[in-house]
């Protein structure tokens, strides 16, 4: 458990950072937009250090991120907006809210399924807060990855009724997004086509991964760290045979990779 005294430390770090009078130049150069990017990588750094089951790395990693709420917090304090302590405060309430199967009286603790009331509650929360909000998928961030985005989406849609009701049909949709992608290739391949069609093919890739309750992000991930696997391997055979891979032709290093697969499945 963070401990009130290893939190306050690292608010006065980050106050002293930001400090006009002998603070950093490259800290007090920074706005929410100049860090915002930071944030994003270093959420993914935890991510990494989780797949590679790295604990010491993952202690490290979630003091990068803490830090990046410490920092945002700081520059909103500055400019007479909120300081960490309403950020700490809020999201404490916003758990104590939505869990009142824990909470609650004992008739809110003993009532229905946790996951519906949630999504409920969320519900109530954002038409609270957001009164002008048109369309469900007003709020769904446009910083989310793009497959995670296009999931959230089609999730959101899903609610009120609009989606595949069976994986088959999803399925379908693919076989006929991948015909369209091909159409527009034997075309010639205006660009703007080209990506709009690739992008409705992912669209529809990320839906089935949906429809499999599989996380799209999470198997591409799981695929690049496979491929670098692989790629190392026979880099690794070349270098035995005294050669690099811009010295050998693809024959040679598909050869390489099918032995790379057969070694990883033991036979």
């Amino acid at each position: 458990m963070l401990s009130e005294r290893a939190i306050d430390r690292l608010l006065t770090i980050m106050a002293r950072l930001r400090d006009p009078d002998g603070g950093c130049p490259w800290d007090l150069e920074q706005d929410f937009s100049s860090i915002a990017p930071y944030t994003i990588e270093e959420a993914y750094e935890v991510a990494d250090a989780i797949e590679r089951a790295d604990m010491d790395d993952l202690k490290d990693e979630l003091g990068d991120l803490l830090l990046q709420v410490v920092f945002h917090a700081r520059m909103a304090e500055e400019a007479n907006l909120f300081a960490f302590d309403d950020v700490a405060n809020a999201i404490s309430d916003k758990m104590t809210r939505r869990h009142p199967h824990v909470f609650g009286d004992e008739g809110e603790r003993s009532a229905g399924e946790v996951k519906t009331r949630w999504e409920e509650i969320k519900a109530e929360e954002k038409a609270a807060k957001n009164s002008t909000q048109t369309s469900i998928l007003d709020d769904v961030p446009l910083a989310l990855p793009a497959l995670a985005r296009a999931v959230k989406l089609q999730n959101r849609a899903a609610r009120v009724g609009f989606d595949w009701p069976e994986t088959s049909l999803v399925i379908d949709k693919l076989n006929e997004e991948m015909l369209e992608l091909s159409s527009e290739i034997a075309k010639g391949g205006d660009p703007d086509r080209l990506e709009d069609e690739m992008g409705d093919l992912l669209f529809v890739y990320a839906n089935l991964a949906r429809h499999m309750k599989i996380d799209p992000e999470a198997a591409l991930r799981r695929a690049n760290a496979k491929f670098r696997r692989r790629f190392s391997r026979i880099e690794e055979m070349l270098d035995a045979r005294g050669k690099r891979p811009e010295d050998s032709t693809l024959e040679e290093m598909d050869a390489l990779w099918n032995e790379a697969k057969r070694e990883e499945r033991g036979g």
